[in-house]
Parts: C-alpha cells; sequence; structure tokens
C-alpha cells in the first residue's frame, strides 16, 4: 500500500486579514487558504476580488491579519512576491512606442531579468502566446484578443511560479475566448503553474479551474474543488420530453421529485437523500406511463457553478438579514 503523501502547502495563506479605504472596510477579518493548480475566484462586484489579488501582491497595506505568499509576508515582502508573481491585469497595460518584444523584454527586466535573458524569454513567450508573427508590431496596433494575448506574455516572461489572471477574456469574440482558454488551461496543467483566475464568466471558470472560491461583500461564502462543489446532498435527475407535461410534473412530485429547472421540454428535478440512479429512472418510466408523456431521455444531473454560485450568493443575502 503506498504510503500517504501530505496534501501540499498552499500557494497563499491569509488569516484574519483586515483591508481597509479609509474608512470603509473591504476585507475584514478574511481567512483563506488558496490551494496549488488553477483556482477561480468569484464574486459580484465589489466583493473584494481586486482587493484580495492587490493585497496578495504587496500593493495594498493590510491593516490587521496576515498574509502570505509563497511563503513571503505580504506586508514586508512585496517587492521578492512580485518578482515571482505574474499578473494579467483587467486593463491594457502596455507602453505606446514599444513594439512587443521590447514591451515583453521590459516586463522581464523589471522583474529582475538581465536584459539578454528578458529578450530572450520575450521571443519564447510571444511565439507561445500566438504573437510571434507580429512580435515587431507596436502594440497599439493589436486587436483586442492580441492585447489580451501580450498582457499573458508579460506575466509569463520571468517564470513566475504563480500568475493572476484578472478578467482573461476580457472582450474576446468566441474564437478569441477559446484560444485564450486554451493557452490557460495549458499554462496551468501543461507548465505546472499555478493560476488564480478571477473573471464573472462562470463557464470560463468552469472550463479552465480545479476549484474556486466564492466571495461576497468580502467573505469567503464557498470554496472546494469544482467536482465537490457541484455535488449536491441529494440526486438531481434531467429529462428530456416530446412535449413539456404538466401531468408528468405532478406525477413527478408524487414521487418526491422537485421540479428546479425547466428549459422548453427539458426539466431537472431534485430527490431529497441519495435514491440510486436505476430507482430514479424507473421512478421516471412510471410518471412518464401514469402520465402520457413520452421520455426521449433522462440522465442523472449534476449543479451547474452557475447555480452553485448563486446559491452561495442567496444564502450570504439571507445571514445578513438575519
Amino acid at each position: 500500500m503506498a504510503p500517504h503523501l501530505p496534501d501540499p502547502a498552499p500557494i497563499a495563506r491569509v488569516s484574519d486579514l483586515v483591508v481597509r479605504y479609509g474608512q470603509r472596510t473591504v476585507l475584514d477579518r478574511f481567512t483563506l487558504d488558496i490551494p496549488e493548480g488553477c483556482v477561480g475566484l468569484l464574486g459580484p462586484n465589489g466583493a473584494g476580488k481586486t482587493t484580495l489579488i492587490k493585497t496578495l501582491l504587496g500593493f495594498v497595506r493590510p491593516a490587521a491579519g496576515t498574509a502570505e505568499v509563497l511563503g513571503y509576508d505580504v506586508a514586508t515582502q512585496g517587492p521578492a512576491i512580485r518578482q515571482r508573481i505574474g499578473l494579467m491585469p483587467e486593463q491594457d497595460c502596455h507602453i505606446p512606442g514599444m513594439n512587443a518584444v521590447t514591451f515583453v523584454a521590459y516586463a522581464g527586466e523589471l522583474a529582475g531579468m538581465p536584459a539578454a535573458q528578458a529578450l530572450r524569454r520575450a521571443h519564447e513567450v510571444l511565439e507561445y502566446c500566438g504573437l510571434g508573427e507580429a512580435r515587431y508590431r507596436n502594440v497599439e496596433t493589436y486587436s483586442t484578443g492580441m492585447k489580451q494575448r501580450i498582457k499573458l506574455a508579460q506575466a509569463l516572461v520571468h517564470g513566475p511560479r504563480l500568475i493572476f489572471l484578472d478578467e482573461p477574456t476580457n472582450g474576446l469574440d468566441p474564437e478569441g475566448r477559446d484560444a485564450m482558454l486554451a493557452l490557460v488551461k495549458d499554462v496551468s496543467h501543461g507548465k505546472g503553474l499555478s493560476v488564480v483566475v478571477s473573471s464573472h464568466l462562470l463557464p470560463d471558470i468552469e472550463r479552465t479551474c480545479d476549484s474556486a472560491i466564492v466571495l461576497r461583500r468580502g467573505e469567503v461564502v464557498r470554496q472546494g474543488p469544482i467536482a465537490d462543489l457541484r455535488a449536491t446532498g441529494g440526486a438531481r435527475m434531467e429529462v428530456d420530453l416530446r412535449v413539456h407535461d404538466e401531468r408528468f410534473v405532478a406525477a413527478m412530485a408524487d414521487r418526491g421529485g422537485v421540479l428546479e429547472y425547466r428549459q422548453g421540454s427539458q426539466l431537472r428535478f431534485a430527490f431529497d437523500g441519495a435514491p440510486e440512479t436505476a430507482r430514479l429512472g424507473t421512478m421516471i418510466l412510471e410518471a412518464a406511463r401514469e402520465s402520457g408523456a413520452q421520455v426521449r431521455a433522462f440522465r442523472a444531473a449534476l449543479r451547474s457553478l452557475e447555480d452553485v454560485f448563486l446559491e452561495a450568493v442567496d444564502d450570504s443575502d439571507q445571514g445578513n438579514r438575519t
């Protein structure tokens, strides 16, 4: 029997952190461990996502509590953290008049790389990000998709152990979005870097991340592997009918099936407890026979990440109202 390996240490650890802007408290006794891998950072506007990232980078000094990134104290070792972390900001960050390779090399030098090494790495990461043929063009002439990719290139040039991506698919068309998500997934799963993706687009998180953290009003309201977050205490089944039939819904209700989602003739039912899938299938067929509905297909269903997010936010709001 193979020995049990201890869980890897978190890449960032936050304990009782308090961050204020003037008299306004944004993070209040905030505690969080960010694991290795690709982590999604979710939350509505004002949840504290950007403030958390700025604090972890050492740009914002906490009023109380502690935070470490890669073992470095954010309050006293900000420059050391920024040398080892890459940041892809939401806003454009290019310097007008610079071509791509000069700009990315300059970013490497700012992180402490020798000029020759930074230039060599700039060529490599631009090629990796799909900008090899445009490396000598001025960045301000780039399309939106190209500007997003060069922001990723400058975040990677110095070989960081961890990168923060703030809205990496912002403004991209579907093709550009797919290309960016493929890059993010390759960086985190193919290159072995830890990645934190801050995004309001839940499908992007679902496609690229292993785990997720949901923030609400400066608090962590959900956290864990995405597969665990999507799992339920009970059971859910999706049913495709030929034509929607309320008699079928009533027959399912008699068998403990609660309709929680409907789109056209596609229905999703939730059941208390954890009935076996075979038993649920029998119940669906019995309800169809009783109601006369025609069932095209049925399958076990998981919650989407959007379901998890909405439940977390709603639970938090209810807690604030009690």
